[in-house]
C-alpha cells in the first residue's frame, strides 16, 4: 500500500504570514473610509495595512457573479469577484487574528457595498454569496454577531425596501438625510451618506459660510441623534479640510489616498495627546 503525502510547507507558511501580519497590524481608524478601495494595487489588503475600518467596493452582477468594479467590466476577471477579493481575504484575516478584523479591536468594521446594478437579482445573488460568511457577519436586526457590518449603497440600486422588510436581512444600508427622522434604527442604517457638494461649497480656501457650517452641523446633530455616522463623498482630499470635517462631527472620512489620512490621523491622534 502506498500513500501520497501532501507537502505541510505551503500551509505553515500561510499561517506563519498571517501570524506576522497579525503581529504587525497597523492600528485601527475609525475615522477612515477607502473609496473606490478596488482601485488599489491589494484590494482590502493595503487598505487593512494603513488601518482603515471602512472599505467600499462597487459591484456589478453578470453572469451570475458579483464583479467588482468600478464601470462594467467588458472582459470578467474571475479573481475580480466580491467574494475572491473581499469576503475570503476578510474570512481569512479574522479566523488569524481570533474573530477580529484588527487584533484587539472591537469598534465596527464596515464594508459598503455600492450596487451598480439594480434589481432583485443582485441582492439575491448577495444574500446567497454571503451565506458561508454569516459567522463573520453582525446581524442588522440584532446589532449581534461577527465583526463586520455590510451596508448597502447605490442609490435607486440600493434594495432599500427589500431590506427594510426582511429581519433576517445580512446586511444593513446606506442612508440618506432625507431618511432621518423615518424611525430607521441605527442597525439598520448605521451610516448616513451625502455627496460633499450638497451640503458644502467650501474647497478649503478661506472659511466656510455660516450658512454651509450650520447646515453640516444640522446633518451631523440630526444622524448622531439616531445613532448613525455620518460621511461625506467627493469631499476635498485635504488636511485643512479634513480637519475641519472632523472639527464638526463628521465621523468618516471619505479617501483615495490610503497612505496620506493614516499619517494625517496619526498626526492628530499625536496632537490630542499632547
Amino acid at each position: 500500500m502506498s500513500y501520497a503525502f501532501r507537502p505541510l510547507w505551503p500551509a505553515l507558511l500561510a499561517l506563519g504570514l498571517l501570524a506576522a501580519a497579525s503581529a504587525f497590524a497597523a492600528a485601527p481608524l475609525p475615522q477612515a473610509h477607502a473609496h473606490n478601495d478596488y482601485e488599489h494595487a491589494r484590494p482590502l489588503l493595503d487598505a487593512l495595512d494603513h488601518g482603515f475600518v471602512s472599505i467600499e467596493a462597487d459591484v456589478f452582477f453578470i453572469e451570475g457573479q458579483l464583479h467588482v468594479a468600478h464601470h462594467r467590466p467588458k472582459t470578467l476577471d474571475p479573481a475580480r469577484t466580491l467574494t475572491k477579493l473581499y469576503l475570503e481575504p476578510l474570512a481569512a484575516r479574522i479566523k488569524a487574528n481570533g474573530g477580529r478584523v484588527y487584533p484587539g479591536y472591537d469598534g465596527p468594521f464596515y464594508l459598503m457595498i455600492d450596487f451598480k446594478t439594480g434589481g432583485p437579482e443582485t441582492y439575491a445573488r448577495l444574500r446567497t454569496e454571503l451565506e458561508p460568511f454569516r459567522d463573520l457577519l453582525r446581524h442588522p436586526a440584532t446589532g449581534r454577531g461577527g465583526p463586520v457590518t455590510i451596508f448597502i449603497s447605490g442609490g435607486k440600486a440600493r434594495p432599500f425596501y427589500a431590506i427594510l422588510s426582511d429581519p433576517q436581512a445580512p446586511v444593513a444600508l446606506d442612508g440618506t438625510p432625507e431618511e432621518l427622522g423615518l424611525g430607521i434604527p441605527a442597525n439598520v442604517c448605521p451610516v448616513v451618506s451625502v455627496a460633499y457638494g450638497k451640503v458644502l461649497a467650501w474647497r478649503g480656501e478661506g472659511e466656510p459660510t455660516p450658512e454651509e457650517t450650520a447646515r453640516l452641523r444640522t446633518l451631523v446633530r440630526d444622524a448622531h441623534a439616531e445613532g448613525k455616522k455620518v460621511r461625506l463623498w467627493a469631499a476635498p482630499q485635504t488636511e485643512r479640510v479634513w480637519t475641519w470635517l472632523l472639527d464638526q462631527g463628521v465621523d468618516l472620512l471619505n479617501v483615495d489616498d490610503l497612505a496620506r489620512l493614516q499619517a494625517f490621523l496619526a498626526g492628530r491622534a499625536a496632537a490630542a495627546r499632547g
